[in-house]
């Protein structure tokens, strides 16, 4: 299989920038030579997945480079493979002119400019579903550790000082779980907790389907008001910047106790230690905070520190083996399925096709700007090479628009027909996938 690559585009804001950038020619590479850059020590399953698939060209690098390394590693790279830590901005990805994929081996992607990788063509795959069983799990885990009072017990067992007492030490069975947001995590820990004997009330923006006795209240306020233990299962955006703030702690019940295993901008950490420390609360877990070291060698600070029945962990929470095994398969299989067939299904800011397999065609992709006519544009170019279009696929947004084309036979003037179309205006990334025979 060949693949030929037209490179990436910074963002269009005017017609004369649109012909001149639409010219920008990429690199040929083919599946067994495509350079793929793993950083921050990726599991060796998403290696093992591609070799399989035979992407052999793989390097791996435990840490992550400064901006300076990382801008010199994309110009090589063909598929980029990064974790939480990596943060791709416009600059960078700008530079990145041959990049064709970005893998995040990680449920969020807020580490990416997603706007300007869309621009330049370049579709981001995440793995949504691989930490949920972990996430879930850990917070079960610190339900029965706040309600039993089992860690500051235990720091004073390693002190050398005895706490044996059942004084505001509670079974979960009974006990009222809240969750905020109840997505795959929070519908997942509501599955554990019922099963544990929990009742379980969510608040979620948007209408979802509930599993087993699971009830939905009217606002946040409600929730709040009338749970023993409040977790919080959102994404990070403007809307959810804070959303447990002073107003919120205290609304909830006396003595109940906020985990929080999502994002660590929900939260007002001030606020958060003052109910603490005045005995509104009972407890907190947290394992996601607004500033968190860049490495394990840099010191952590953080306002809850030191306070009694607060546990805090290292943005842990989806951190298994197994949920790293998983993230692993489940990011090289989106990758491997957009290279080999043009699918960009799971990709988070692309149109979505999911595309079969024709063995016995030519494919050709294209990302265009999603303008009138861009789609006769580039059928005149086949109509010219006499080429016989046997399927053809269109997804579009807002801003671009992504077409893959299946045509009968091997393509006589392969080369030419291919720099036409990369001389199409608005064209920002053209390649050709195969050639049968």
């Amino acid at each position: 299989m060949t693949a030929r690559t037209a490179a990436t585009q910074p963002a269009v804001t005017s017609e004369p920038d649109r012909r001149r950038l639409s010219r920008w020619h990429g690199s040929t590479a083919s599946r067994s030579g495509t350079p793929v850059l793993l950083l921050e020590n990726i599991a060796d399953t998403a290696v093992q997945a591609l070799l399989a698939a035979g992407y052999d060209n793989v390097e791996q690098v435990a840490a992550f480079p400064d901006e300076q390394g990382l801008a010199e590693a994309l110009r090589e790279a063909r598929v980029l493979g990064i974790r939480s830590r990596t943060q791709l901005d416009a600059r960078l990805l700008e530079s990145a002119r041959d990049l064709l994929a970005i893998g995040c081996f990680s449920v969020g992607t807020n580490q990416v400019d997603l706007q300007s990788a869309r621009i330049y063509g370049i579709p981001v795959f995440n793995a949504p579903f691989s930490n949920t069983r972990s996430v879930a799990e850990l917070t079960i885990a610190e339900i029965v550790m706040l309600l039993r009072g089992v860690y500051p017990k235990s720091v004073a067992a390693h002190a050398g000082i005895w706490q044996k007492t059942a004084k505001a030490s509670h079974e979960v069975r009974g006990k009222t779980l809240g969750i905020v947001g109840y997505g795959n995590i929070g519908s997942q820990l509501a599955m554990l907790a019922e099963a544990m004997g929990m009742r379980v009330r969510y608040f979620d923006q948007t209408d979802k389907l509930r599993h087993g006795n699971v009830e939905p209240t009217e606002s946040l306020h409600e929730l709040l008001g009338l749970a023993d233990v409040v977790s919080l299962h959102l994404p990070a955006s403007p809307s959810t910047r804070g959303i447990i703030g002073h107003d919120e702690l205290r609304c909830m019940r006396k003595g109940a106790f906020l985990i929080n295993n999502a994002r660590g901008s929900l939260i007002d950490l001030e606020a958060l230690a003052l109910a603490l420390a005045d005995g509104h609360l009972g407890g907190a877990a947290l394992d996601v905070f607004p500033e968190e070291p860049v490495s394990n060698a840099e010191p952590f600070d953080c306002p809850l520190q030191r306070l009694p029945n607060v546990v805090l962990t290292p943005h842990i929470a989806g951190s298994t083996e197994e949920a790293q095994e998983r993230t692993g398969e489940e990011v090289v299989r989106k990758l491997v399925d957009y290279l080999d067939t043009g699918s960009t299904a799971g990709a988070v800011n692309f149109p979505q096709l999911q595309l079969p397999i024709n063995s016995s065609a030519t494919r050709i992709v294209q990302v265009h700007i999603n303008v009138p006519g861009a789609a006769k544009r580039f059928n005149d170019v086949l109509a010219r090479h006499e080429v016989n279009i046997t399927a053809q696929h269109l997804g579009t947004d807002k801003e671009i628009g992504y077409m893959v084309v299946d045509v009968d036979g091997r393509i006589k003037r392969a080369d030419d027909m291919m720099a036409e179309i990369r001389d199409i205006e608005g064209t920002i990334r053209v390649r050709m996938l195969r050639q049968p025979g």
